[in-house]
């Protein structure tokens, strides 16, 4: 008698405190803490596999904290279980980890479940189009060889951009102009030393890309590029080749696939504009942050930063081979998933098609890693 009572508090004990972890989870997931719902509802799971809720939640926590791809298994089983908003949150992690078509799929079926309730779509339908658009990308990968890469602090990533004084410098909005405070605006300064572009704080808190000339040693006022530019969402990092116009930058703003992507564009001298700018695409660009996309000419380098797969506050700085016109791999002769490796850069060595071009470009690397810059000279002319 006394074995069974034991026995009853023990199970009322452990479904108390079944009830209250639980309870403790969905209050972290109500509050967005998601790094500390996720190892509570992972419990669940385990206990329950085919409970929808228990997935929906871990697959959202899991979504929410950089990990897509361990997303994907339980908010499929959240929608297969008709889980009301199960599906814009499997779509998104079909999204990140790729899976652009099923993504595709799973957010026609929400459309058509949002019609029969008479729901608003449109939101919906912007997602939609946004993955066509993402699919479209992948289908147009850039053969790229990238040669190097290094994990730093974000704060201080600039310092492992090594380009030559012929490219021009790059500088934190901060060191550049002396100033205090965290500006995440960074500043390229042409060559010359008579141009600047730099990334400026503008309405509501924003980031938007100025420019201005130096004229007697003096600078003048800044100059804010245009709206086709400047789209709404932060725009940052700029960079110019020596040509003086092919402007590339960085904006999260429309037609990005996350977060920042990079951009580029041309100035046009005989209009005083710019041209429509263009996604320069994968493996560039990714769902995640890509920024500060510099091409070093004289040293026949390429540099840009991403917060792809990185933990809070670090970057992993890619160097590359620029090319000279745009190559892209044949999609419909690949498999998906080692088109989809080679867009996220998966494996840099499964970039490389020549090693002699590869150890050139290493060599080149090296002596710029450990080339010290000469202080700029100034002329006076007549």
């Amino acid at each position: 008698m006394k074995k069974k009572h034991i026995l009853l508090l023990i199970s009322f004990f452990t479904l108390s405190l079944s009830a209250q972890t639980l309870e403790q989870a969905r209050n972290l997931y109500a509050n967005k803490e998601y790094e500390k719902a996720a190892p509570i509802f992972e419990k669940f799971v385990k206990s329950q596999p085919a409970n929808g809720n228990y997935n929906l939640w871990y697959g959202v926590s899991c979504l929410e904290t950089g990990r897509p791809a361990e997303a994907v298994k339980p908010l499929e089983v959240a929608v297969k279980k008709r889980i009301a908003g199960a599906q814009p949150y499997l779509a998104q992690a079909y999204n990140r980890v790729y899976r652009y078509e099923d993504a595709i799929g799973c957010y026609e079926e929400y459309i058509e479940a949002l019609k029969k309730k008479k729901l608003p779509t449109e939101e919906a339908e912007k997602l939609l189009e946004k993955s066509k658009a993402d699919f479209r990308m992948l289908k147009g990968v850039e053969r790229v060889c990238v040669i190097d890469s290094f994990v730093v602090n974000k704060a201080a990533f600039l310092n492992a951009y090594k380009i030559s004084e012929e490219s021009g410098n790059l500088y934190t909005y901060n060191d550049y102009f002396k100033t205090e405070g965290n500006h995440p605006g960074t500043v390229y300064e042409t060559e010359l030393g008579n141009k600047l572009y730099y990334g400026e704080r503008g309405g509501e808190n924003g980031l938007n890309i100025f420019s201005k000339n130096k004229l007697f040693d003096e600078w003048g006022k800044g100059v804010l590029l245009p709206e086709n530019i400047n789209t709404p969402g932060n725009t940052n990092y700029p960079f110019v080749l020596t040509d003086g116009v092919t402007l590339y930058y960085a904006t999260s703003g429309e037609g990005s696939i996350g977060g920042y992507d990079i951009f580029v564009t041309r100035y046009n001298t005989n209009t005083d504009t710019y041209l429509t700018p263009e996604n320069v695409g994968m493996p560039f660009n990714s769902p995640y942050n890509d920024y500060m996309y510099v091409i070093d000419e004289f040293n026949n380098l390429g540099w840009f930063a991403s917060d792809r797969y990185q933990p809070e506050g670090k970057v992993c700085v890619y160097v590359f081979i620029p090319n000279n016109s745009k190559q892209t791999y044949n999609y419909e002769a690949m498999p998906h998933e080692q088109m989809a490796s080679l867009a996220q850069l998966r494996s840099l060595k499964d970039t490389w098609k020549d090693k002699d071009e590869v150890e050139q470009a290493l060599q080149r690397l090296e002596a710029a890693m450990n080339h010290k810059p000469e202080e700029r000279q100034v002329y006076d002319f007549s």
